[in-house]
């Protein structure tokens, strides 16, 4: 049905155009013109509401129509989101199986304020054998020449040194005190130097 009922225009049956139609109720037993007129006016309204209970119809069952599709492309719509997560989630599974070193954590530690202090390996052999160890390793002078021998690309190699019971161990040669390197005893440190060091070496023990 194309039409809408609703929007029909009840005609004037007493119009010339229905003559015919009033005469041939008028032979069925329909007293007079008038009331001919006023049986066609009926049954019209009788047939326009019957239409008009069919049209109605006709809206609900598009409308549920429409409803159904909208609901089937919404799950449609779903099933292929649900598919592309699906999809980025393996893709994703699989780049951290082979680049795990791209997804470390960063970590939240704050940068360090206070310098790292690295002296030479000779100074740590020493502290960590709880000896005796000069000061001087820890003032500026000595840590930069620590840093200096840390940087350098060179092969130190290995030597022989006696232990506290006569026998020799090897250790490595930049564990030792270079005998060329020039030395200051703690009791010629400048009170600059002393400053410098002592607290250093208290952390560092």
């Amino acid at each position: 049905m194309l039409d809408n009922p609703n929007d029909a225009i009840r005609p004037d049956f007493t119009m010339g155009e229905y003559t015919n139609a009033r005469a041939r109720l008028i032979d069925k037993g329909i007293a007079d013109d008038a009331l001919a007129a006023e049986a066609l006016d009926t049954i019209w309204t009788l047939n326009n509401e019957a239409v008009k209970d069919t049209w109605a119809e006709q809206e609900e069952d598009e409308q549920r129509q429409a409803q159904e599709a909208c609901h089937h492309a919404a799950e449609l719509d779903q099933e292929r989101q649900r598919a592309l997560e699906d999809e980025l989630t393996a893709a994703c599974k699989e780049e951290l199986k082979k680049n795990k070193a791209k997804f470390i954590p960063v970590s939240n530690a704050k940068i360090p304020t206070i310098p790292v202090i690295i002296p030479s390996n000779y100074a740590v052999r020493k502290l960590k054998a709880g000896e005796y160890c000069e000061l001087y390793y820890f003032t500026n002078r000595g840590l930069n020449e620590a840093k200096r021998n840390l940087l350098s690309m060179e092969p130190q190699g290995m030597i022989l040194l006696p232990r506290a019971d006569g026998q020799q161990i090897w250790v490595n040669a930049d564990e030792t005190r270079d005998s060329k390197a020039i030395i200051t005893k703690d009791e010629n440190l400048s009170w600059e130097d002393f400053n410098e060091a002592a607290p250093r070496i208290i952390v560092a023990m």
